[in-house]
């Protein structure tokens, strides 16, 4: 392997983990002010959370895209945000700035 490709595995590894470290179960209710202003993601149980925060931050366009087109992955709608709400669902939660994704548990 290269050292340039070397470098990116490392620095792509990197970005992962911080991302694995970051994600937090966490009740929705608690997430409503990003629900609101819209940067509150749904990511279906099918797709991993962490690679789905990793494509988004990684700016991967045609990735998400596929996934939003299979609707694994889009912004959270209101009919879920409030069976959420009324249910007090637990999430599992990773920032990709300036989205919160989101995963029922």
């Amino acid at each position: 392997m290269s050292d340039n490709k070397k470098a990116d595995a490392d620095m792509e590894q990197r970005a992962r983990g911080k991302l694995v470290a970051e994600t937090a179960k966490i009740p929705w209710r608690e997430l409503q002010r990003f629900f609101a202003n819209g940067t509150a993601v749904f990511v279906s149980p099918t797709l991993d959370l962490v690679e789905a925060a990793y494509q988004l931050s990684v700016d991967n366009v045609k990735q998400v895209e596929k996934w939003r087109e299979d609707g694994i992955l889009c912004p959270m709608n209101d009919a879920l945000a409030i069976e959420w709400l009324e249910k007090d669902t637990l999430v599992w939660s990773v920032v990709a700035r300036p989205w919160v994704l989101v995963q029922a548990i």
